[in-house]
């Protein structure tokens, strides 16, 4: 059996707890060796979480050949550094998502990674929802007909509840988080549309935002909420929503085509009609695709060498999410930088 050996480059961001119980889950195959972060505190707790030894300085874990990998969940202005380093070092990469805070670090890290031909993957984990494989699926087979528009919510209530007021904290801190509700939650929906309609619908030729504060829970700096406006070669239009103050209901999808409609309601049903598919007639699909492995797990399996059920996210998909973020916040009058 492979047995891989990884580390930790940072473990600040809030999904390192999920990677630690899913490393766990996989001891016999696959070895958390280091944990790297820049709190020495934090880090030996996780060092402790994963029978890993805590070190201070990334060197240790580069220069290590039996690290064949290292996953990277620093606080996102450090990505840039630590990714470069690690893919010229010839390790296999997982980076938190966003992959950076604009068209120019996400660049030169995505120009790194090709360059050393590592294994990449970001944690745009909607991508294994059979929701979203479903709607992938139909787009692709053309049973929408011409794409017009479509819109999307992807919503909570982390600045409400207090979600980063201790341990995850500097996801609110603009210097070292680039941005708020809408590069957090926003990155999945720019990612969704980079996999699902951008193929179809050709290049964001145009985008406008707008991005707001209620709450106050963490200052004015930081967006709570927002809304962006894409539009693509072909025409259609994409918005979509993000916040972190919305108290209870949950995300909704709605593509629409020429020939077809899909309509999701919160994370469970889903509304499909299309001219070209018998018994779509806008009644709720009863069997959807299988789900896909979260995104983790998939980074993991290709490091196995099994074949995967879709494929990973790339590099330039990945840098192509962060551009276009970075234009988002300029557009709404506001820098990720």
């Amino acid at each position: 059996m492979t047995k891989l050996t990884t580390a930790f480059l940072g473990v600040a961001h809030i999904h390192t707890p999920d990677f630690v119980r899913r490393l766990n889950a996989r001891s016999g195959q696959i070895t958390v060796k280091y944990v790297y972060d820049r709190e020495a505190e934090r880090g030996t707790k996780v060092a402790g979480e994963t029978g890993a030894q805590f070190v201070s300085d990334v060197d240790t874990i580069l220069n290590d050949p039996e690290v064949t990998s290292v996953i990277v969940c620093s606080e996102t202005n450090f990505h840039e550094d630590l990714v470069i380093r690690a893919a010229k070092a010839g390790k296999n990469l997982f980076v938190e998502k966003p992959l950076g805070l604009g068209a120019e670090d996400s660049a030169n890290i995505a120009a790194a990674i090709k360059e050393a031909g590592v294994i990449f993957q970001t944690g745009f984990f909607q991508r294994s929802s059979p929701i979203n494989i479903f709607i992938k699926k139909e787009i692709e087979a053309g049973n929408l007909g011409k794409i017009t528009r479509v819109s999307y919510s992807n919503c909570h209530q982390a600045a409400l509840d207090g979600w980063f007021d201790t341990d995850w904290r500097w996801l609110a801190d603009k210097s070292l988080a680039g941005g708020g509700a809408m590069l957090d939650l926003g990155a999945h929906m720019l990612d969704l549309i980079i996999d699902t309609i951008i193929p179809s619908e050709g290049e964001v030729t145009s985008l406008a935002a707008a991005l707001g504060n209620k709450g106050g829970r963490y200052g004015d700096e930081i967006d709570e909420y927002g809304t962006a406006l894409l539009t693509f070669a072909s025409g259609a239009t994409a918005t979509f929503d993000a916040s972190w103050i919305d108290p209870k209901l949950k995300s909704t999808w709605e593509i629409y085509g020429t020939e077809g409609q899909i309509q999701v309601i919160g994370y469970t049903q889903v509304l499909y009609f299309s001219k070209k598919v018998e018994g779509a007639d806008g009644s709720p699909i009863t069997e959807l695709p299988a789900s896909a492995p979260h995104a983790f797990e998939l980074w993991v399996e290709a490091l196995l060498g099994n074949t995967l059920p879709v494929p990973l996210v790339t590099v330039d998909q990945a840098a192509l999410g962060s551009t276009l973020m970075e234009r988002i916040y300029i557009s709404a009058g506001r820098t990720t930088r």
